[in-house]
């Protein structure tokens, strides 16, 4: 027995913001954001939204794509670093506004690669046979919580969550191979301090520059291509399949030269790489279940493609997923 995603859905800040936006609260410049990251608007959290509020509506839609009613999981895994609580976790926060009870709900705090790491959790306990159905979420809301007087990381990131539903079943279709790989030495390339105020743009209030996000972009960028790359090919070759044979995958969408970098290295041509970023920005955790939602609405593929995601974020942390949709 494997598992298999059923049901995918989306929610977001109510608010895109432009670079044009920024450029009223930022020392930059479309041009500027645009030639470096490849982003050209991305949803921002505003005073007064929730990040619960948008989960639980991603949440909502893929169960309603799904077909099933919440009282019908067995587990909910959320991959975040952004909930407002140390405890109660962001998964229980959700169960509750879901309305089911007496049901695991845990998180997964792997940055950028969550989705990907709470979606093997799910996977392995679903192959064990602890769980048939599982509500797996990416969310998160990094803009509340960089500099925003420091350009370099403030126009990268967007807010928002992803969540997907999984059943336990036969057959040739699902979760075919997972890979996670983690290096603990590297985890002053991008970090956060758990400390520190929430402050979105247009908040009056600011965070202290000691407790925002920090990235050492160059460094970050060679290691993240070379590791989104390796651990695609990787998994691919365990599952005894060609990447010729994928149709399509959806990567962590970080940096759109990252993405470009990871495709020439893997000799795949850049269409078959799903893009959102421009739109979106870099969602962290989010940013792989909201292309998975956008790509399948899409109709980039359908039944028994071959589906592959990747990722790449703090830890460091790194993952691929192979699927048959």
């Amino acid at each position: 027995m494997g598992s298999r995603i059923i049901g995918t859905g989306r929610g977001l800040p109510s608010a895109s913001l432009s670079n044009q936006d920024l450029e009223r609260l930022l020392d930059t410049s479309d041009e500027w954001i645009r030639s470096r990251t490849g982003i050209g608007s991305r949803y921002l959290m505003r005073t007064g939204e929730s990040l619960l509020d948008i989960a639980h509506e991603a949440s909502r839609r893929a169960l309603d794509k799904a077909g099933m009613k919440p009282g019908e999981l067995d587990a909910i895994i959320a991959g975040t670093v952004s909930s407002e609580y140390a405890f109660p976790s962001f998964a229980c926060q959700v169960q509750r506004m879901l309305g089911v009870t007496s049901i695991p709900a845990f998180d997964v705090a792997a940055a950028c690669s969550g989705f990907v790491f709470a979606l093997s959790v799910a996977d392995n306990s679903m192959r064990a046979g602890v769980w048939k159905k599982v509500l797996v979420i990416g969310a998160d809301a990094l803009s509340t919580m960089v500099d925003w007087g420091d350009r370099r990381t403030a126009v990268l990131f967007g807010d928002g969550a992803g969540a997907a539903v999984m059943i336990n079943e036969a057959g040739p279709r699902g979760v075919i191979n997972t890979l996670l790989r983690s290096a603990g030495e590297a985890w002053e390339l991008l970090s956060l301090r758990a400390t520190g105020i929430r402050a979105s743009a247009d908040s009056e209030l600011r965070r202290d520059p000691v407790d925002t996000l920090k990235m050492r972009g160059p460094e970050l960028f060679k290691i993240a291509v070379k590791s989104m790359a390796d651990i695609t090919r990787q998994v691919a070759e365990q599952a005894g399949v060609s990447l010729n044979d994928v149709s399509i995958i959806i990567p962590h969408q970080a940096n759109i030269r990252i993405l470009n970098a990871v495709a020439e290295r893997l000799g795949i041509p850049t269409e078959k790489v799903f893009i959102n970023l421009d739109r979106y920005g870099n969602t962290s955790a989010a940013s792989v279940p909201i292309a998975l939602d956008e790509a399948l609405e899409a109709g980039r593929f359908g039944d028994n493609d071959l589906v592959l995601l990747n990722a790449c974020g703090g830890g460091l942390t790194w993952g691929a997923s192979l699927l048959r949709w």
